[in-house]
């Protein structure tokens, strides 16, 4: 629904903006692509804001929305600037946000409070979530989803990405989630949680920089399309629940699990000797695992970035088609 508003109110677009209302406006091509039914594939900007290091971040972002157009898709990085939500951002946009020292991480829960103060943000697995549903955006594409923090048991650390995916109707697609978590605990509550985890040519949960975590699936798919005819399935049936895919690292890339297992432990160890927790623990454990890995591990971050976005394309233009068919 459009909402119309005073002149005075309305933000500051560029022509290639729609503008929804004063906290969101929708790059004119997102928005020409969800209307015909094409494939849109959504991107998360915390890589930009506590990810990496500036510009390494601002040429990542820009890469991957090349690799969802050379997968027939039409690129849509979400992020707050200014207050208002960006629905696809520009590469003015993708800089000034990157090169942001002040934008926060945002969350689906505190999306609103960031918006009504005027802040900027880069959105987190939850936060993307829920402006790319309201969006109309069937995929999202990321690195590793936040879940069961390791000692949570104590600390009650749990990320809120897993209640955001198990209620968003949006398909995920991710390398697993982060290795500097407790794996076991975070499958154990997706599954509590309602969420189906399909391995991407897999049949174990993958480690983020590492292929196999150990843990087996139940479901996995050779093809995006299994995966496109599983959410017609579900969207036709008006079941509730999360769609997680989880496709592992390129083999290439790959840390085996012992070596980056040490390197997360002395991360771990060396967070807890700082005193830091809540939302600083992740962005502090990798960079503290760049130092160790010697930017081993941000070479395997930005490879499985990029193979997500190739298989969020594929998902994307397979439910597309899947549509368009049916």
């Amino acid at each position: 629904m459009r909402i119309e508003l005073e002149q005075d109110r309305r933000p500051q677009a560029s022509g290639g903006d729609v503008i929804v209302d004063s906290h969101w406006v929708v790059k004119r091509d997102v928005q020409r692509a969800l209307d015909g039914g094409r494939p849109v594939i959504a991107f998360e900007s915390t890589v930009l804001t506590h990810g990496l290091p500036y510009p390494n971040s601002m040429r990542l972002a820009l890469r991957v929305e090349e690799i969802a157009r050379e997968g027939g898709c039409v690129p849509a990085t979400i992020g707050i600037i200014d207050g208002v939500v960006h629905v696809g951002m520009t590469p003015d946009d993708i800089d000034r946000l990157a090169a942001n020292e002040h934008a926060r991480k945002s969350s689906s829960f505190d999306l609103a409070f960031i918006l009504a103060s005027g802040g900027s943000a880069g959105t987190t697995v939850s936060g993307t979530l829920a402006i790319a549903e309201r969006a109309g955006i069937r995929v999202f594409a990321t690195g590793g989803i936040g879940g069961v923090h390791r000692g949570a048991a104590d600390s009650f650390d749990v990320s809120h990405d897993l209640q955001s995916l198990a209620s968003s109707r949006v398909i995920t697609v991710c390398a697993g989630a982060k290795a500097i978590l407790d794996l076991p605990k975070t499958l154990e509550y997706l599954e509590t949680a309602g969420v189906c985890v399909i391995g991407y040519q897999t049949s174990s949960f993958p480690a983020f920089y590492s292929r196999d975590s150990g843990l087996p699936l139940d479901y996995s798919a050779e093809s995006a399309d299994v995966i496109a005819r599983t959410f017609a399935a579900r969207e036709q049936l008006g079941l509730p629940g999360g769609l997680l895919v989880a496709a592992p690292i390129p083999v290439e890339y790959e840390i085996p699990a012992d070596q980056i297992g040490a390197a997360i432990d002395l991360a771990i160890e060396q967070a807890a000797e700082s005193g830091v927790h809540g939302k600083d623990v992740t962005p502090f454990l990798l960079a503290s695992l760049a130092r160790i890995t010697a930017g081993r591990s941000v070479e395997a971050n930005l490879a499985l970035l990029e193979n997500n976005a190739r298989v969020g394309a594929r998902i994307a233009k397979a439910i597309s088609t899947e549509e368009a068919c049916s």
